[in-house]
């Protein structure tokens, strides 16, 4: 006899939190009712495991549209609001073995009641191993919907800022070795944080517009309003400073711009002089080059010292007008 196998989720971790403190839980009771033990429960979910997109489908309270934000395929931000939940779907930096990858950016999709929170995410994130060091190891406490949300969007904006801390220093180590040796700057080092500091900058300025529009959403629970302005300025401050990263960098590469067009103009100075210096001598050359009759000092034993002569006393010539007339100056 075959036997039915019931699906179950792929639950990264779960946690019940009782007076803040946590204490796991295995998750697997249907999403929407409360939680078996605790106050608030938290689960973050692997949506890449088809059997947790079948067992919130069939296993879940939830209402239809945080069902729909959790498994749909689309990943630009957005925020939904529907029967007391809170659902939003953001972006943060993902993570490849223990590492912090930034070129890569991916979704975290959120649904958030009175005594739940639900993560999920189909490849792993950042902000959820901070939240979790930060729960497990630092010793956070959530208490509520709103110290959870708060958790979350904080994490995600502490790594943009160590990564905008880091392309802050790049660009100062990267002023330094201009100015020291502009002759050897590669200007494509420059190319790769252009790229993430705008990466950055559309992730903050999305995630910001999310909760601006949540905010203004006049079916947000009280309990959160208060958050969700706290987020809004925490995510605005960040994403300034993000801007202000852009236009240090711009400002690096016109400078950097500035330095390679000397460098080029230099050249093209020293090339100049070259060939109006070496002209006259090309004419002498040619002059005595040409093969028709009684021409001068062919006979001549020391005709060629003479054409010789002849073309550098032209080259002298032409310098000292150079001078006299100041196109000759010091590179």
């Amino acid at each position: 006899m075959l036997k039915t196998v019931l699906a179950k989720p792929a639950v990264i971790w779960g946690l019940d939190f009782t007076d803040g403190r946590p204490t796991p839980c295995d998750g697997e009771e249907p999403l929407g009712c409360a939680p078996a033990s605790g106050e608030f429960r938290w689960l973050h979910f692997n949506l890449a495991d088809q059997w947790t997109r079948e067992w919130i489908l069939e296993n879940s309270k939830l209402p239809t549209a945080m069902k729909d934000l959790l498994l749909a395929p689309e990943r630009h931000q957005r925020a939904v609001v529907e029967e007391g939940y809170v659902g939003c779907v953001v972006h943060d930096v993902e993570r490849d073995f223990d590492r912090l990858d930034a070129e890569r950016t991916g979704v975290l999709r959120l649904v958030l009641g009175t005594e739940l929170m639900v993560t999920a995410r189909h490849h792993p994130l950042r902000s959820a191993d901070i939240v979790k060091s930060r729960i497990l190891r630092e010793g956070a406490l959530v208490r509520d919907a709103a110290s959870a949300l708060e958790l979350v969007v904080s994490a995600i904006v502490d790594n943009v800022a160590v990564v905008a801390r880091d392309q802050t220093a790049q660009i100062e180590a990267f002023e330094d070795a201009l100015l020291e040796a502009p002759e050897t700057f590669d200007h494509r080092r420059l190319i790769g944080i252009r790229r993430r500091v705008v990466q950055f900058h559309r992730l903050l300025s999305g995630m910001r517009g999310v909760f601006s529009r949540l905010e203004q959403d006049k079916d947000l629970p009280e309990a959160l309003r208060s958050t969700v302005e706290k987020l809004v300025q925490q995510l605005g401050a960040i994403d300034n400073d993000m801007v202000s990263i852009h236009g240090q960098l711009r400002l690096l590469r016109e400078e950097a711009d500035l330095q390679a067009a000397k460098l080029t103009n230099q050249s093209l100075y020293v090339l100049s002089i070259l060939s109006a210096l070496l002209l006259p001598a090309t004419l002498v050359t040619g002059f005595f080059g040409m093969n028709t009759g009684s021409l001068p000092l062919v006979h001549n034993p020391y005709g060629t010292v003479i054409a010789t002569a002849l073309g550098m006393s032209a080259a002298v010539g032409v310098y000292a007008l150079l001078r006299i007339f100041g196109f000759v100056h010091r590179l």
